[in-house]
């Protein structure tokens, strides 16, 4: 273990010095002690380094709000240990993590494994509300909850200590990292990618995983042009916990084959390979023909640079299905005006550097309920949550603006607004 500074990450080594070194990452509300029960194996044979997301595991909690920003934290923390090749595996954000490194660092990529992975981890407006949830509540439901999404209900039954503590896992993190991460993930998305991914790459997934399941994994095996399924028989979504055997029996097959593949092409091998050769797992047949990845968006010709910045923000700021819909309902008689506050609103004025969102929210919800635009204060009620703003500071806006805009005003106003935090901060499941 390492002390760390802000711009890099917290991590552990295990295994032989002189061997090339194999990266695990964690998945989000996890620490390196998820792949415990790999080590004993892959160290054999290979240096192995784990890390922690910030804030998790005890790691220094200096949020990441981007997986590109975690990559660079990662690249920074492997710079400074003179590790300059490697490969990686990664589970679920981890896994993220690994896509952005063969992506935009392939030279330091020799092999990749993508564990209960997605090019796109359900939607944006999920994992926002996600932060809405921990930000008003702590981390408590999600950590109640983590069992029913990570373990099959056997394997939760039979197992109570490690229930326990994927429990205690994530609700020791730093809600604040988690919160970031969640903002990390909403706005994660590598579907027009996926055929620049230039390493041989393992997508393994649980069989009943149903946070990220095979219809995930395919997509991922259809778009990497060298890529191959595994599908994990009675696991669900923290899979190297609940079949640890089998992950790591797959992740020897995979790293070490690429590595004596690399030998007998006379490619270059990575200092410290396995000299004998391990037979690579039978092929498992993945049905391409009927599976494409996702084409990047076309967006309507003559529309300005504004337009996309405003498309942007008014996605994160107000959540991708009120947009879509604002947007669906758009006629000929209304599209201009969807345009101009598209463009206006949210490319030229929420872009301008000089508030951030979080007050920018405070002045829009006072001239919501000074003007009495109710509906437009709900929704915009929903963007100050997303925007950092907890039910308390929202609160307090309104008793100033009954201050200065009246009593029944802000009497509407509470109505309102305590409507939709009920809403929105109430946990699911």
């Amino acid at each position: 273990m390492s002390e760390t500074p802000s711009n890099t990450l917290q991590y552990r080594f295990d295994g032989p010095e002189e061997a090339p070194v194999l990266i695990l990452g964690p998945s989000l509300g996890t620490t390196w002690h998820m792949w415990d029960r790999q080590i004993p194996e892959l160290a054999q044979q290979w240096r192995v380094l784990r890390f922690d997301l910030p804030g998790h595991g005890g790691a220094p909690a200096h949020p990441a709000s981007s997986v590109a920003e975690l990559t660079a934290r990662l690249l920074v923390t492997l710079d400074a240990l003179g590790v300059q090749r490697f490969g990686y595996a990664g589970c679920a954000l981890g896994g993220a993590i690994g896509v952005e490194l063969a992506l935009h660092h392939p030279e330091r990529l020799a092999s990749l494994a993508l564990i209960a992975a997605s090019p796109r981890f359900g939607t944006a407006d999920e994992f926002r509300q996600r932060g809405v949830v921990v930000r008003t509540n702590g981390l408590d439901p999600i950590a109640r909850t983590a069992p029913d999404r990570w373990f099959t209900v056997g394997f939760a039954a039979a197992q109570p200590a490690i229930t326990e503590w994927a429990v205690q896992m994530v609700r020791t993190t730093d809600p604040g990292c988690y919160i970031a991460a969640c903002e990390a993930l909403a706005a994660y998305d590598v579907r027009s990618g996926l055929g620049r991914v230039g390493v041989p790459t393992l997508v393994l997934v649980g069989a009943d995983d149903r946070v990220t399941g095979s219809a995930e994994a395919r997509t991922l095996v259809a778009g990497i042009p060298d890529a191959r399924l595994a599908v994990v028989p009675n696991a669900s979504h923290l899979v190297p916990v609940e079949q640890p055997a089998a992950v790591t029996d797959l992740l020897l097959r995979h790293f070490s084959t690429v590595c004596q593949q690399r030998s007998d092409t006379g490619q270059t091998v990575l200092p410290g390979a396995p000299s004998v050769p391990v037979p690579a797992a039978p092929p498992q047949p993945v049905p391409v023909a009927e599976i494409a990845p996702a084409a990047a968006p076309v967006q309507p010709a003559g529309r300005s640079d504004r337009y996309e910045t405003g498309l942007k923000i008014r996605r994160e700021v107000l959540g991708d299905a009120h947009v879509d819909q604002a947007l669906a309902q758009a006629d000929e008689f209304t599209g201009d005006f969807q345009e101009f506050v598209t463009r206006y609103a949210w490319g030229e004025v929420w872009d301008r550097p000089g508030l951030d969102r979080r007050t920018r929210s405070c002045v829009t919800l006072t001239a919501l309920v000074a003007g009495g635009h109710l509906e437009e204060l709900a929704f915009h009620t929903r963007a100050a949550l997303r925007n950092g703003l907890t039910p308390d500071e929202i609160k307090e806006v309104l008793l100033q603006v009954a201050v200065y805009c009246g009593v029944p005003a802000a009497n509407s106003g509470f109505r309102v607004a305590r409507q939709v935090i009920r809403e929105e901060t109430t946990p699911t499941g």
